[in-house]
């Protein structure tokens, strides 16, 4: 594929329900340690009521369409914004959706909206990417 080949409008979505596994393994390679998202005692204590995910984990979804689907190998990251607007808990299936807003042919850029849905269908991640396509 060349830059040529994406339209504005092109979307891709990828969907994962996260589980505490999922939260413990990042939590070590991360070094993300916070209570409130490894420790259920701590976590019924805190605002939520229980364990959250990372909102760094849920919102990796969106790297994984970018690097693997759409632009897909050869995206280089220039930039990403994400705002964190509700919680996603153990066990909810998040889904992550990148839509095309606007592409530099000329430069090979290619800018991105950035959403990531829970299980109530609720935005939880919002933002916008700049890819460099090569």
């Amino acid at each position: 594929m060349n830059i040529n080949d994406f339209k504005i409008g092109q979307s891709c979505e990828l969907k994962k329900k996260f589980t505490e596994e999922d939260v413990l393994l990042f939590a070590s390679l991360s070094m993300d340690t916070n209570p409130i998202h490894i420790d259920k005692q701590y976590a019924e204590k805190s605002m939520f009521g229980k364990q959250i995910v990372h909102g760094f984990l849920s919102s990796s979804l969106i790297s994984a369409i970018i690097g693997t689907k759409m632009p897909g190998p050869g995206s280089i990251y220039l930039n990403q914004n994400l705002n964190f607007k509700k919680p996603v808990y153990i066990g909810d299936e998040v889904k992550a959706i990148v839509t095309i807003k606007n592409i530099k042919y000329e430069k090979s850029i290619i800018y991105l909206e950035t959403i990531c849905y829970n299980t109530l269908n609720e935005i939880t991640v919002e933002g916008e990417a700049i890819i460099k396509y090569t």
